[in-house]
């Protein structure tokens, strides 16, 4: 069973938590989680890149020389693909690339992908973050005192909005809540940082 040590609101050490094995405790699915990654990166794409055809080029239609008797290729106008300035040929046009994924891929992949943190040891539980107001000193104050290092998501229960905005200017740590967990900060992150009422939410979206 994996584990994680707990810290209290000043970072001081208050022992260690048995993590539920529903959702910290499976084999991780590469293959799933590789899916689930593609399509939502893809996701994130625009796709508002656009190319001009010939009928889009402006410039006049007007035949460039007579069909017949120069030696030369038969061509209509200035706009045809072949000239420089004129259209492109099967060029890019805004399109969706949203790939559809099932709510319990989804779901496997990022249970897989916590699953995989905390068996290298790379979950960490707070008792609670005390902030009543931003305050973005007493965030690195935490931090500092934990075991983690590089990048760090820290899960909330529920939308901490104290929270979001005092590490909104630290490089480097992200907040998100349980809700809104996805499995790309997962995997961006070398340490992830869980609230307790936290942990008990994961397991409520994903442990079923």
């Amino acid at each position: 069973m994996a584990q994680a040590q707990i810290f209290d609101a000043k970072g001081k050490d208050a022992g260690s938590l048995d993590l539920p094995e529903s959702v910290f405790g499976i084999v991780p699915h590469k293959a799933v989680m590789h899916e689930v990654l593609v399509a939502q990166l893809a996701g994130r794409r625009l796709g508002t890149h656009w190319t001009k055809t010939r009928s889009e080029v402006a410039g006049s239609t007007r035949k460039i020389y007579r069909q017949k008797g120069t030696g030369r290729a038969r061509h209509g106008s200035r706009k045809a693909p072949l000239f420089r300035g004129g259209g492109i040929t099967f060029g890019p046009k805004p399109r969706d690339y949203a790939q559809a994924t099932p709510k319990r891929v989804r779901r496997l992949a990022l249970r897989s992908a916590l699953s995989a943190k905390a068996a290298d040891g790379k979950v960490v539980i707070v008792e609670q973050f005390q902030l009543e107001a931003p305050k973005t000193k007493a965030v690195v104050e935490v931090i500092d005192r934990l075991p983690v290092a590089g990048k760090t998501l820290i899960v909330t229960a529920a939308t901490d909005a104290i929270l979001v905005r005092s590490a909104a200017n630290l490089p480097g740590i992200k907040v998100a809540a349980a809700g809104s967990l996805n499995l790309h900060d997962v995997m961006a992150a070398d340490y992830v940082v869980f609230t307790r009422p936290a942990v008990d939410a994961v397991v409520e979206v994903l442990g079923r």
